[in-house]
């Protein structure tokens, strides 16, 4: 699919769409992921041996190669980032910064605080944050990503319990790192702090939500270790989105749907591109209809 950047894959030049076809002189013929992945791990400092497949531009082999890479610590971030041009209807060239999440991890914040002022620097007009597929983590990071788009003391989400007594979490003097206008992309791989950031967001009128319903994990559980190795796990309270929404069980509905027939109702340059030859990201159809609501919100002089 693609190298992490960075990755001794990557620094050995293995491009996106190779097949990887033998590890150190076995041949990949049944072997699965997982089998696979085992065969490419080992000690760092050793070096491991593949073969790869490649395709031309006009679908035919072109032929085996073999590299010789490095096996090395892989040091996942939780953020990748790019900036996607755009032409606007008036003919200026615009840019979308655009920022995918796969987990909120005790770096989550800063690592998208750091991507978000690179953008900025780089005269980013619109923002698309991209929670879709991303499961969860710690709930705190992804409150401190909240507080990156939103200012003062919003509420970013409540807690309820078993009685029913409401407790809200707010912010305490937000500043946030830009005030561009934002779409949030959301499916129903978006579970837990994905699913309470992008409700933190859209409640407080900061974030226009597309794609599809969410997950729906919004339990608080106490979790007790018993003597035989095994836990309980007993929910104690769960999360409202700012709104008062139910989240667990029910998940958070977008603004927009990332459909087929959405996408057949968009025109122009922007419908050409899901079956044009543009960069993948550029056709992803989820992103097209949030360009379009970007462009949309724009044009109306709204801030988000």
């Amino acid at each position: 699919m693609s190298c992490i950047e960075g990755s001794p894959a990557d620094r050995a030049g293995i491009n996106e769409g190779e097949e990887l076809v033998e590890i150190n002189g076995e041949k990949m013929d049944g072997i699965d992921s997982e089998a696979a992945a085992q065969k490419l791990r080992g000690r760092v400092g050793t070096f491991v041996t593949i073969k790869l497949k490649s395709v031309n531009g006009s679908g035919t082999d072109s032929g085996i190669r073999e590299v010789k890479v490095p096996r090395d610590y892989i040091k996942l971030s939780p953020i990748s980032s790019t900036i996607i041009p755009h032409t606007t209807p008036h003919g200026r060239l615009g840019k979308t910064g655009y920022v995918k999440l796969t987990a909120f991890s005790q770096t989550a914040a800063s690592e998208m605080e750091r991507a978000v002022h690179e953008m900025e620097n780089q005269n980013v007009q619109s923002y698309i944050l991209d929670l879709r597929n991303n499961p969860g983590g710690l709930v705190k990071a992804g409150l401190d990503v909240a507080q990156l788009w939103l200012d003062g003391d919003e509420t970013l989400v409540y807690t309820i319990d078993r009685e029913g007594v409401t407790s809200p979490i707010n912010m305490i003097d937000g500043h946030a790192v830009t005030h561009d206008p934002l779409v949030v992309l959301v499916n129903e791989g978006s579970a837990s702090a994905s699913e309470i950031l992008a409700g933190a967001l859209h409640d407080n009128g900061r974030a226009t939500l597309v794609g599809n319903r969410t997950f729906g994990k919004g339990k608080i559980q106490s979790v007790t270790e018993l003597n035989d190795g095994s836990a309980l796990f007993v929910t104690v309270a769960k999360y409202l989105s700012p709104s008062l929404h139910e989240i667990d069980q029910v998940g958070i509905a977008p603004d927009v749907h990332c459909t087929t027939d959405m996408i057949d109702s968009l025109t122009g340059e922007i419908h050409k591109k899901v079956n044009s030859s543009v960069p993948l990201l550029e056709a992803d159809s989820c992103v097209v209809v949030a360009e379009h609501e970007l462009e949309t919100r724009r044009s109306n002089g709204t801030a988000s």
